[in-house]
């Protein structure tokens, strides 16, 4: 398969990957929020969390799992990384809506649409670029 074939296919399974750990995110929210009456923030929090924690897991174990993990070693650091760029993401989300909504006097909605779009992008891209080497080599230095 050729690399840009390669990417294309981990770019989709990471579009997955990002809407189920959305769907657990949102879940997890509304469960702690209705179910368990947490403060919304709370329970914010925890849907972002187990997200977050979902994404990396699938992400390496699925998404990347051709691919050689520069932090494989140190699993703290990684998910630090990883999580790092997805708060990166936020800032940008939410800097893109402001400036649509705000200043280009985009849509609500089609503004995030644009916004969801931009920051998968940012964080699949980053996410490869740091955490994750193209292929892994077998124990002749050749690549799978």
């Amino acid at each position: 398969m050729s690399a840009f074939c390669m990417v294309l296919a981990q770019l989709a399974r990471y579009s997955l990957v990002g809407g189920f750990a959305f769907v657990i995110d949102f879940g997890l929210f509304a469960l702690c929020l209705y179910a368990l009456e947490w403060h919304y923030l709370l329970a914010n929090l925890m849907g972002l969390i187990a997200g977050l924690t979902l994404n990396y897991a699938l992400s390496i174990s699925w998404v990347f799992s051709d691919c050689e993990r520069r932090l494989e070693n140190r699993k703290l650091a990684e998910f630090s990384v990883f999580a790092i760029v997805g708060f990166i993401g936020v800032g940008i989300n939410e800097l893109l809506m402001l400036l649509l909504v705000n200043f280009f006097c985009v849509q609500e909605m089609i503004s995030k649409m644009i916004a969801a779009t931009i920051v998968l992008l940012w964080n699949f891209c980053s996410r490869k670029l740091i955490l994750f080497k193209e292929k892994k080599t077998d124990d002749f230095g050749k690549r799978d």
